[in-house]
């Protein structure tokens, strides 16, 4: 095992790092937000505010910077192995936001971040995620486009005609195919780089699909938080982007893990501790950000609040 990690040291070193840039993002950005009038909040007023604030960009910039540790670890490693380390931005983030809001961290919060921890270990340690063959044949990619992109279309329309928890829900569940389908582009695109350089990158659909991507997951993303009931959405970003990348990796990419036997029912148990803990973590942090006395009243201004953390932001 030890051999494996550390011929996969950058992949997780990157990894992490994003973790921690896009957990930074969030923070900051989530207490920028604050300062916003709740009157203002999904209008260009609300833009304009923020656009004004160094302290916006400065989250920014940090979700930026996320964004590109998890292309550079995407270059040095799977997709299996990449998007489940991604969840640990929670770990940042929990003593971040603690520490900006002069807060203290309950004991259940530290358990369940001890228990996503551990099982993150497990995963990585056990599963030894591996890489698969990076040139997605047509028909597997195909089938993959023909599943997600109708998939997002009928949550985002069926988003417009529900109302709050559902449609926070139905829009949480399109960012998350999303981020997943950004995840695995961003893997094509980085392996293509290393291939032929720039020329082999910009003479394929790859970054062309990346830039649309990134946009229209902007817009969603956005409406998913100002629907409100964060508590609806966020679990299901968090959980649901790393399940979008790894099942697209393993059909599209070929992906794989390295197990077998016992092995295996240590590694579906190590997934649900991971999505137990997420989804526990982010209810909670979503509950905080909705209940301190900045938002009460007008729930709608924490349209970037910390309990997004994972790797939701960094293209934004």
């Amino acid at each position: 095992a030890m051999g494996w990690v550390t011929s996969h040291a950058a992949a997780i070193f990157s990894g992490l790092l994003a973790a921690f840039w896009a957990a930074v993002g969030i923070v900051v950005r989530q207490r920028a937000t604050q300062d916003v009038p709740g009157d203002e909040a999904i209008s260009s007023a609300m833009v304009t505010s923020l656009v004004r604030q160094p302290l916006w960009w400065a989250g920014t910039l940090a979700a930026i910077a996320g964004y590109v540790f998890q292309a550079l670890a995407l270059a040095h490693g799977s997709l299996l192995l990449v998007q489940p380390l991604l969840v640990s931005s929670l770990l940042f983030a929990l003593p971040l936001s603690a520490r900006i809001c002069g807060e203290r961290i309950t004991w259940p919060q530290w358990g369940w971040a001890t228990l996503l921890t551990a099982a993150l270990a497990v995963f990585v340690l056990v599963g030894q995620p591996r890489e698969g063959h990076n040139r997605p044949p047509i028909p597997a990619w195909t089938l993959a486009l023909a599943i997600t992109v109708p998939s997002v279309i009928v949550c985002v329309i069926a988003a417009h005609r529900a109302i709050g928890r559902m449609r926070a829900m139905l829009l949480g569940v399109a960012v998350a195919i999303l981020l997943g389908m950004i995840a695995v582009v961003t893997k094509i695109c980085t392996h293509r780089y290393s291939i032929g350089g720039w020329h082999a990158l910009m003479t394929v659909p790859a970054p062309y699909v990346l830039v649309a991507l990134a946009v229209t997951v902007t817009v969603v993303q956005n409406s998913a938080f100002h629907a409100g009931s964060l508590q609806a959405s966020v679990p299901i970003m968090l959980v649901g982007e790393p399940i979008v990348a790894v099942l697209l990796g393993v059909v599209v990419l070929g992906e794989h893990l390295a197990v077998g036997g016992s092995a295996a029912l240590i590694l579906v148990i190590a997934v649900f501790a991971m999505v137990a803990a997420t989804v526990a973590l982010a209810r909670t942090q979503a509950i905080e950000v909705a209940g301190s006395p900045v938002h009460q009243g007008h729930p709608d201004s924490d349209s970037t609040s910390l309990a997004s953390a994972g790797s939701r932001d960094r293209v934004n």
